[in-house]
């Protein structure tokens, strides 16, 4: 299956490389001479791309005749540093980095279309248009969350694909309980809460045949860094330095998460629907006893979770008496 070499506005690659070779040498300086012949390009360049590591909030001390070093090793997520820590991944061969794009989910889609073998992975330190379920947007601010999207091309009927919305869901709910200790709240079907505030989301979409599944992109967003959100979303959103008090790592939540959802993925494979539906109802308040209000597009009810389908879908027992599976819409918690 082809690969796709370049990407338009993917970091460069040389620019990574200089971004991991400070890293690597944190407060040591290193000459601009031996920087040039290490990545292979002028001095004059590694000058330029030192100033634009610093529009980019990167905090590099230059000295005069000496060279250059970082004053505080950054949290960026560069493609070398990801593949050194998944490597022997599915997730740790094909790494697609932005420093800004306008939404990992299009440039995964792309991918997708161009025959890019399954397990790529689109990263953006910053997203201009970040995307929701239902088209909402997703704040992305730079350098304070988690944007990735992964490329998956499962052996499963289009019927399945939305279990893949589940189990990233599940996936991140474990990633995000080792890194931190928190347990966020699953809500039904793509939602991550704390404290009842949004943390992460994920979106899901495929390009499919009418019985099988050309490829399925999988967007997760989970807000990390974050201490305040915009005045639409400041009441309704949370990210885990809020609710932990303490900062932590972009790279280590990523890679716990990458990492988790793999083995999910595979058990999800070999195993079937019942993996991902006995799991969501085991771990989700969301999914068992819990009265909600179900706004479908069509119609809005109110009732109490009875679990979810075969398939996965909700199952809401509703105040007139019916019981509504829920195909799709939007579920929110009646207090």
């Amino acid at each position: 299956m082809p690969q796709v070499n370049t990407l338009p506005g993917t970091t460069d690659k040389r620019l990574a490389a200089l971004l991991t070779l400070l890293s690597e040498n944190a407060t040591i300086v290193i000459s601009g001479a031996r920087i040039a012949r290490e990545i292979g390009v002028s001095r004059s360049t590694v000058w330029r791309w030192v100033e634009q590591l610093r529009e980019l909030g990167v905090r590099v001390k230059g000295q005069q005749l000496t060279g250059y070093f970082l004053e505080k090793v950054p949290d960026i997520l560069t493609p070398d540093l990801v593949r050194k820590r998944m490597k022997g991944s599915l997730f740790g061969k094909r790494v697609f980095h932005f420093f800004k794009t306008d939404s990992t989910n299009r440039v995964a889609m792309e991918l997708g279309y161009a025959d890019e073998p399954e397990g790529a992975v689109v990263l953006a330190e910053e997203q201009t248009a970040g995307r929701g379920r239902a088209g909402r947007s997703w704040h992305s601010e730079r350098g304070a969350g988690l944007y990735v999207t992964l490329l998956l091309r499962p052996k499963l009927s289009p019927v399945q694909a939305p279990l893949l919305t589940m189990l990233a869901g599940l996936s991140a709910h474990t990633a995000v309980l080792a890194q931190t200790g928190l347990s966020a709240e699953l809500k039904w079907p793509n939602d991550l809460l704390l404290n009842g505030k949004k943390l992460g989301g994920i979106l899901t979409e495929m390009h499919a045949e009418p019985n099988s599944v050309r490829f399925v992109i999988v967007g997760i967003g989970i807000n990390v860094g974050q201490e305040k959100f915009p005045g639409e979303i400041a009441a309704t959103a949370t990210s885990l330095r809020k609710e932990s008090g303490r900062l932590h790592s972009r790279l280590e939540v990523l890679v716990k998460l990458l990492s988790q959802f793999e083995t999910d993925y595979n058990r999800f494979l070999r195993e079937g629907a019942a993996y991902v539906v006995q799991r969501f109802e085991l771990v989700s308040g969301f999914a068992n006893g819990k009265r909600v209000k179900v706004d479908t597009g069509r119609e809005t009810f109110v009732g109490m979770t009875a679990g979810l389908s075969a398939d996965g879908l909700l199952i809401v027992k509703r105040d007139d008496g019916a019981t509504t599976t829920v195909i799709a819409g939007d579920v929110s918690e009646v207090m």
